[in-house]
């Protein structure tokens, strides 16, 4: 498994050792896209809630980060996996109760095929750059029938971009390929990839889409 430097980068490191920010993903022209770091490491929020709820069976955290929907699972008595390429949001979530990996969507994954339920929170269906990509990997790693459930940009956004890790001071490593999708744009790429929609709603500025794999 290769990660992307910039996650194994200092910054992003120490923000979750620390529990706090700031750290955001910045674009060449200098565009920021901040970094909840504080809320990734306190309990399950709200909003977050709702996506316990919602999910069954047997659920993989895909860039579960310091891991607190891994662990809320776990403590619920559920078969919960993080998966994350980040060696300190492994060790995070691990601290706290929940079972990690370090590990890429990408790569070869433990029960692949049989998940019933693959997580894409905190606007990770920007990982690698390609939503079409991504979606079609996640439907390989759920079982027949499984769902997905997935965070998506606020507004009706469909942008590729490159960014670094950058903690309000410098960027730090590489620069690698994100992306920003709205729920029509999810929506549209998870067709191509076989999902179909189940269902959308919204907590606050947080906005969800739950697909399933197949036909309703």
């Amino acid at each position: 498994m290769t990660a992307p430097p910039a996650w194994q980068a200092d910054p992003y490191t120490d923000a979750l050792r620390t529990g706090r920010g700031p750290l955001y993903l910045r674009r060449p022209d200098g565009w920021l896209l901040p970094l909840e770091v504080e809320r990734w490491c306190a309990e399950p929020d709200a909003a977050d809630r709702t996506v316990l709820a919602r999910s069954r069976g047997t659920v993989l955290d895909i860039g579960c980060g310091p891991g607190r929907l891994v662990a809320a699972l776990a403590a619920r008595g559920r078969t919960a996996l993080g998966i994350d390429v980040s060696p300190e949001a492994v060790a995070r979530t691990i601290r706290i109760g929940g079972s990690a990996l370090r590990r890429s969507v990408f790569d070869p994954l433990p029960r692949e095929g049989s998940w019933n339920t693959a997580l894409l929170i905190d606007g990770n269906v920007g990982i690698g750059g390609d939503p079409r990509a991504l979606l079609s990997r996640v439907a390989q790693v759920v079982a027949p029938g499984g769902l997905l459930i997935a965070e998506t940009a606020p507004l009706d956004v469909d942008e590729r971009v490159r960014v670094r890790v950058f903690d309000g001071v410098a960027a730090q490593g590489t620069a690698f390929p994100w992306a920003r999708v709205g729920a029509a744009a999810l929506l549209r790429y998870g067709r191509g990839a076989g999902w179909s929609l189940r269902g959308t709603w919204t907590v606050g500025t947080r906005r969800f889409v739950a697909l399933g794999r197949g036909s309703p």
